[in-house]
């Protein structure tokens, strides 16, 4: 398929999706489709900021799948929360602790038995929902344990990925999902829309939220389940 071609049903498929993308020029639409720049660093992570800001002062925080240690780090040193971290691999709870953090080495798929209802102010879950054999049982734990639950994960409802599957019948590729369908370590794939119908059947609320859309970090808006790249929802109980 000549460039000409290509650029045309890709048009033709966006406009299926917006129709702001109908109206774009040839030269916008191939600068917005054009190969991504080099693959997104995991480590720097855009939602520790608007976490760090979320959280007041002084507040009781559970970690979920806190690696090594770095945000946790952060706000006990920023807002002097009371933070405890949960983490599977063990070189990682060693840097934990290295940086004085509180960790306890523990699969998050066998739940959070150990831990009293209400026992926190806010647990957090940071790029972590999609990698888990039972995401449902740990929201439900996160919303049990924590009077709020902060939720961060990939959109695949995204654009992009979207387009990728249309145009090209493979699992896309990109900056935000760098890895390849048989080492990807995400195993079960959601977009936005799930995320809101999980919310939904739940009596969940969605408090507050944020997104990284192609053109930087926003608050979260109608039609982001097309736009946002990645999401940071607070969640919490039909009380919070």
């Amino acid at each position: 398929m000549n460039p000409v071609d290509s650029l045309d049903r890709s048009r033709r498929l966006l406009a299926q999706l917006a129709p702001s993308f109908s109206s774009m020029d040839d030269s916008a639409l191939a600068a917005l489709l054009a190969p991504e720049a080099a693959p997104h660093d995991p480590a720097e992570r855009w939602q520790d900021a608007i976490i760090e800001s979320i959280l007041p002062r002084g507040a009781s925080v559970l970690d979920l799948g806190c690696g090594d240690g770095k945000l946790l780090a952060r706000l006990i040193e920023s807002k002097s929360v009371r933070g405890q971290g949960i983490e599977l691999d063990a070189d990682a709870v060693f840097a934990c602790v290295a940086r004085d953090v509180p960790a306890l080495q523990s699969d998050l798929n066998a739940g959070l038995r150990g831990f009293a209802d209400g026992g926190f102010d806010y647990v957090i879950l940071e790029e972590t929902l999609q990698t888990l054999a039972r995401p449902v049982e740990v929201l439900h734990e996160m919303l049990r344990v924590g009077r709020r639950g902060i939720v961060s994960f990939p959109n695949f409802g995204h654009w992009r990925v979207r387009l990728d599957l249309a145009l090209r019948g493979r699992m896309p590729i990109t900056d935000r999902l760098p890895h390849r369908w048989h080492d990807t370590p995400n195993i079960h794939l959601f977009t936005l829309a799930d995320f809101r119908h999980w919310a939904d059947e739940r009596n969940v609320r969605i408090v507050e939220g944020h997104v990284l859309g192609d053109a930087g970090v926003r608050p979260l808006a109608d039609g982001d389940d097309l736009f946002a790249r990645e999401v940071l929802v607070m969640v919490g109980g039909e009380d919070a």
